[in-house]
């Protein structure tokens, strides 16, 4: 049986604050994303989503402190960790390369249980 409402148990979904972050070069932000799994082992996903670009996955984490980043999004810019039912993504040093949207999931796979009508877009501004 396929369950499809929002009160069904067990259901996987995150739950990211929408809105724009607006930043200057060399800033640090942290972007929020809580969660709700079933799984006594969840994998947590943060994606960049550039546009006309496919969502480039940044990095995964779970309960058990597994940090695994792609190899552009280096742990010492971009971290995120697992704490309770949250896995906040910190940037740091922004670059104005980092202008974009960023979702958190609960799967390998972009736009399957991302956050529904929630993103958050970073814009950052270059310095003088």
């Amino acid at each position: 049986m396929f369950c499809s409402s929002s009160e069904c148990k067990g259901e996987d979904k995150v739950i990211q604050p929408g809105g724009e972050v607006i930043a200057a070069e060399g800033d640090s932000v942290t972007l929020s994303c809580t969660f709700e799994t079933s799984s006594s082992n969840p994998y947590l996903f943060w994606y960049k989503h550039e546009v006309n670009i496919y969502p480039k996955y940044m990095l995964k984490r779970d309960i058990f402190g597994t940090k695994d980043n792609a190899p552009e999004f280096k742990k010492d810019r971009f971290n995120a960790e697992v704490k309770d039912k949250s896995v906040p993504l910190k940037i740091q040093n922004l670059h104005v390369s980092d202008s974009a949207v960023y979702y958190c999931a609960l799967s390998n796979t972009p736009f399957q249980n991302y956050a529904d009508d929630s993103e958050i877009y970073i814009s950052v501004s270059a310095g003088d």
